[in-house]
């Protein structure tokens, strides 16, 4: 390798390490470890960017079945009872994710799965295309961390001219198929007594 040739080298190392340690100083960056991770189980998170604006909100679910809708019809009375007209389009838009699963496997009733109908759903709701029921769980075969099935449900309120998010909330709850619409309320209750304020604390669980 000729002097220049390492001289050029020398240079190019010296810009990406000085680019690289730019990166790693900013501090959006910086935090990266922490972000996305949410509440622990039982908790509740609310993160009001300002306060949910009395104008309508249409209350949209990111998966249609029959424990997402009989929670977005409490969340859409939570709504009403602030003031907003409430539907299912027009107006500022409201996700609302709905998610219930068991890493802890058991028999056909207590484990969430991929596909197929979900085991909370009544007979005859929403059919699906056939598709393989797998189980989901842990392919090393250790015991999760998690205390049981679980349900979590996350709010997330988009103002319809920017995008912008105005509002969010996530709970979730440790608790039985038989239980998850009672925990889901419970959760959605404790998000609007809170609504107009950032906060963590206790989703308000059922015992």
């Amino acid at each position: 390798m000729t002097g220049d040739t390492m001289h050029f080298a020398t240079h190019i190392a010296a810009a990406l390490l000085g680019l690289a340690t730019f990166i790693l100083t900013l501090p959006g960056l910086a935090q990266a470890p922490g972000v996305g991770q949410g509440p622990k189980l039982g908790e509740l998170e609310i993160k009001a960017y300002q306060k949910i604006p009395k104008t309508k909100v249409a209350v949209q679910l990111t998966s249609d079945n029959h424990l997402a809708r009989e929670l977005r019809r409490q969340v859409m009375i939570r709504l009403s009872q602030r003031g907003n007209e409430v539907g299912f389009s027009g107006g500022n838009v409201m996700r609302m994710d709905v998610s219930f699963f068991d890493l802890l496997g058991g028999n056909d009733r207590s484990t969430g799965t991929i596909g197929g109908q979900p085991y909370y759903a009544p007979p005859g709701s929403n059919p699906r295309m056939d598709l393989p029921a797998n189980p989901i769980g842990r392919r090393d075969g250790l015991t999760p961390s998690t205390a049981g099935p679980t349900l979590r449900i996350t709010l997330t309120l988009y103002a319809v001219d920017t995008g912008k998010v105005l509002w969010t909330a996530t709970g979730s709850c440790s608790t039985q198929a038989g239980k998850a619409q009672q925990a889901g309320e419970a959760i959605i209750n404790r998000m609007f007594d809170n609504a107009d304020r950032n906060m963590v604390g206790d989703a308000g669980c059922p015992l």
